[in-house]
């Protein structure tokens, strides 16, 4: 695979050119950073609509944890070598990491999670999209990952987050909204 290697290598190139860029890229790459206003999003979702936050919510979460699983999994499985670990003159910015290369769990978990709520909810796509878009991109600035690794990733995730968001939607929320209707 040429083009990944040279994509690679395109992305990477710009880690440590510019401090600022650096900093950013970091900070797209750590999960804490999506703590509090992940926290402050569920209390705003459980504030404004409790039915389907009762249910979605928990299903986030087990979501995103059994995503982060598989992906896992399927690392072992695949066994690709993160280029850290096999290319010379990588710009490694976060380490080089102990696990396999495809697929990119930050990939995986953060579009699980994008994918499940913008199929949910479609108007938080603005800021979504970008986010996931951020995220993996981050993950090949700093070293960690392929491009094919995070387009797999983004693939599982789409699959994962928005087959059971779709699940959710059309039999949990809809039969929700349907007993509400009728007395």
């Amino acid at each position: 695979m040429a083009f990944d290697e040279e994509w690679f290598r395109v992305i990477n190139g710009w880690a440590g050119q510019l401090p600022a860029l650096d900093w950013f890229m970091f900070q797209c790459s750590q999960e804490s950073n999506l703590l509090i206003p992940g926290v402050l999003a569920l209390a705003c979702w459980g504030w404004t609509n409790w039915n389907e936050a009762k249910f979605a919510a928990p299903s986030l979460g087990l979501l995103i944890g059994l995503s982060d699983l598989f992906g896992g999994q399927l690392k072992n499985l695949i066994g690709r070598p993160r280029p850290c670990q096999i290319l010379a003159q990588v710009h490694e910015m976060v380490g080089c990491g102990g696990s396999m290369s495809m697929p990119s769990n930050h990939a995986v978990n953060s579009s699980t999670a994008i994918v499940f709520l913008v199929t949910l909810y479609p108007s938080l796509g603005w800021v979504g999209w970008p986010l996931m878009g951020l995220i993996g991109l981050s993950r090949i600035y700093l070293g960690a990952h392929y491009v094919t690794d995070v387009l797999v990733g983004w693939g599982i995730g789409l699959v994962l987050g928005g087959g059971v968001a779709y699940l959710l939607k059309t039999k949990v929320f809809q039969r929700q909204r349907s007993k509400s209707i009728d007395p």
